[in-house]
């Protein structure tokens, strides 16, 4: 088990087959954001209280008793869904401390997922239905976890982020050639419109194609191809296969987001023979990059 202070982080590969490394916010950074907004969810709930038993009087005291509780539960379970639905994973405490709540492929929660780890966190861990066993269970799982999951993160999808450390980009084994006859096609492309989902959508495929039979692979490569030639520009020259025209996107996207990120400059796309088909027996089809 690694220390929960410096726990390796977890590995997301972007569109450009760049890894990102998050790390993982550790469990004592965790505990002391809790701290923080419990001490917020208290202060919220006896002014609650005190402007409820103002108003209330003492002309209905089961009433004022039932609106405690819903007051209670708003702020024990509203506080954190709101304000990480809201406030994009982060509640007081955890903006605090630099940390936000993330889903697992490193995106931005959804209002699903804080419901859910809000709902989790009132009924299971806290307080929890059985305190204080289910908190304990909570904190093991976050002890154990490669990620540091409480049962909320493992029940939404999500994980903790220390976010200040800023995510470590790193290059992953992938690489792609441009053919020297595509050179100033790929040169020329303007692909302001192509977004990481389609880019990794288009890597994976390329990657995996090996492994499907012929009809999959052109009908999902030809498809690919035309949600591409739809938000890129200019088109590839007549003629050109699918395949070359897929791993030539993808090079020159990475060959920019390298220049983005201050790698050494590099005036043109690299220049090699494609990635060698690797035909199966009955029809051409589509290889990995060696």
């Amino acid at each position: 088990m690694s220390s929960p202070d410096r726990p390796p982080a977890p590995d997301l590969v972007s569109g450009e087959g760049v890894a990102l490394q998050l790390p993982r916010a550790g469990i004592g950074s965790r505990l002391v954001a809790t701290l923080i907004d419990v001490v917020i969810q208290v202060i919220a709930l006896v002014v609650l209280i005190l402007v409820t038993a103002v108003l209330a009087g003492g002309s209905d005291t089961a009433a004022a008793a039932a609106l405690i509780i819903t007051e209670a539960v708003l702020v024990i379970a509203g506080y954190p869904i709101l304000t990480e639905w809201l406030n994009h994973g982060r509640t007081v405490g955890k903006a605090a401390l630099g940390l936000r709540v993330v889903r697992d492929d490193g995106g931005p929660i959804s209002f699903r997922q804080a419901l859910v780890r809000g709902l989790s966190s009132l009924v299971l861990e806290k307080p929890g239905i059985a305190f204080p066993i289910t908190t304990s269970i909570g904190l093991l799982t976050a002890l154990f976890s490669s990620r540091s999951k409480r049962l909320g993160d493992l029940m939404a999808g999500t994980f903790v982020i220390y976010e200040r450390g800023g995510p470590q980009r790193s290059i992953a084994p992938q690489y792609f050639a441009v053919p020297y006859q595509l050179q100033p096609w790929a040169m020329a492309l303007d692909l302001t419109r192509l977004d990481d989902h389609l880019a990794l959508a288009v890597r994976q495929f390329v990657m995996r194609a090996h492994q499907m039979t012929p009809a999959a692979q052109h009908a999902l490569g030809d498809s690919l191809r035309a949600q591409l030639q739809a938000v890129i520009a200019p088109p590839p020259p007549p003629g050109t296969p699918t395949p070359l025209v897929l791993t030539t996107v993808l090079a020159e996207r990475r060959r920019r987001a390298d220049l983005s990120a201050g790698a050494p400059p590099m005036s043109r796309p690299p220049v090699a023979p494609p990635p060698a088909p690797r035909p199966p027996a009955d029809g051409p089809g589509f290889a990995p990059p060696a």
